[in-house]
């Protein structure tokens, strides 16, 4: 937990630098950042993105932070597409196959990257949440490599729990998603 603390405590600092908002320092990449940490630690993390959010979301600050919980955002899609009162009657009569193939149809990235470039406009920063709850109907390296088509000066950070390497993103620590070489860590 301390390790965890000394680690989330240096986020701010980092969203304060211009070469973060600027995206230099980075050879030219999109300025896509991951924060992984232990899933157990899943309820601290959440409420220090409040923190951050709260430390920068004032009126007259150049840094605004838009967050978009995935999970969210897929129950709000489903609502959208009235299916939401039906998911759980189709798991219970038709089984979690079933369910995970009527979530997949609706849940693609392109349904979530049209959601948030309708409502980046004002703010500068984003992050992206709830990737584990969204899991598996969402995976994550599928929205961060979709994302940079439509945020390609912005910074994103995306809260991960599980590990990140640099080269791969696990899940939980125990799911292997596909290779994603274009974020970097946020802090080591």
């Amino acid at each position: 937990m301390a390790n965890l603390n000394r680690r989330l405590d240096q986020i701010i600092p980092k969203i304060q630098q211009d070469k973060f908002i600027d995206g230099r320092g980075l050879g030219n990449e999109i300025s896509f950042y991951v924060f992984d940490y232990e899933p157990a630690e899943e309820l601290v993390v959440r409420d220090y993105v409040k923190h951050i959010k709260k430390e920068f979301n004032y009126e007259g600050s150049n840094r605004k932070i838009i967050e978009f919980d995935l999970y969210k955002m897929m129950l709000d899609i489903a609502k959208e597409r009235k299916v939401f009162d039906r998911i759980f009657d189709m798991e219970e009569r038709q089984g979690k196959q079933a369910l995970f193939k009527a979530m997949t149809t609706f849940a693609k990235p392109d349904i979530f990257l049209q959601k948030i470039q309708e409502q980046i406009n004002k703010y500068n920063i984003v992050f992206i949440t709830g990737v584990g709850k969204v899991y598996p109907f969402v995976r994550s390296h599928n929205i961060l490599n979709n994302l940079q088509e439509i945020l390609d000066k912005t910074p994103v950070i995306i809260f991960f729990p599980g590990k990140y390497d640099g080269h791969s993103l696990q899940l939980f620590g125990k799911f292997k998603d596909d290779n994603y070489y274009r974020a970097f860590r946020l802090v080591d």
